[in-house]
């Protein structure tokens, strides 16, 4: 099916209402995973041209996607990364684990941004951030489109790089399926049962009569730990 190009036209009507110069796109891959950390990309693109085929990374081929990201990159103004663990995601919950890693991201970037982006419509980072809301931002915003496809295959690449630290993870099949629930990660989810890489408060264990006694319950988020950015225990 056709699909309309991103342009920046978000970009371009932030600068003109707020004046802001510096603005990032922000997108996130992982929230609906079983597996392995939330993972979120800010990037800066300016106003120029991109990538020919630039798009929402889940419009695109793995091989497509891979290419892409290698390309822009290099042509971004900036881009980094951010990531919540699985201990993180268990004890803080979703909302607040993408804050953390949004954070982390736009905190690494070389400039501070005048103002976000942000894909969706919730916005989970808040003050003292800047944000504009755009649903399906990563199809009709340039820097966002972005910040998707290079979120998408470098959270890829970590759960491979996970399923080979050990043959007791080939089963899950990381590499393939990237955490998400996959008929070969649910089969070996019920015979084996979570790795130490699972996200343990999810409900998918109340499925899973064998290991539902490892199943966590949420406390309240520690206030001081999400203001600091602190890890809990997942270094990538």
């Amino acid at each position: 099916m056709p699909y309309e190009p991103p342009t920046h036209t978000v970009e371009r009507s932030i600068r003109a209402t707020t004046g802001a110069k510096v603005i990032a796109g922000v997108d996130e891959v992982g929230r609906g995973a079983w597996a392995g950390p939330v993972t979120v990309c800010a990037a800066v693109t300016g106003l120029r041209r991109p990538p020919a085929g630039l798009t929402d990374s889940k419009l695109l081929t793995p091989k497509r996607r891979g290419e892409l990201a290698g390309e822009l990159e290099t042509w971004v103004t900036a881009h980094a990364l951010g990531h919540a663990s699985v201990e993180e995601i268990d004890a803080l919950g979703m909302t607040a684990a993408l804050r953390l890693a949004a954070v982390r991201a736009l905190e690494t970037l070389p400039v501070r941004p005048d103002a976000v982006i942000l894909d969706g419509k919730h916005d989970y980072l808040g003050a003292p951030w800047q944000v504009r809301t755009v649903i399906k931002g990563d199809q009709s915003c340039i820097a966002v489109a972005a910040a998707s496809v290079i979120a998408k295959v470098r959270r890829d690449a970590l759960m491979a790089a996970l399923e080979a630290e050990s043959d007791a993870y080939v089963p899950y099949g990381f590499a393939s399926n990237a955490g998400y629930p996959s008929p070969t990660h649910k089969a070996a989810l019920a015979e084996r049962g979570p790795t130490p890489y699972h996200r343990l408060s999810w409900a998918y264990l109340d499925a899973l009569p064998r290991w539902r006694h490892l199943k966590k319950v949420r406390v309240s988020p520690d206030a001081a730990a999400l203001e600091s950015g602190g890890q809990l225990g997942f270094d990538f």
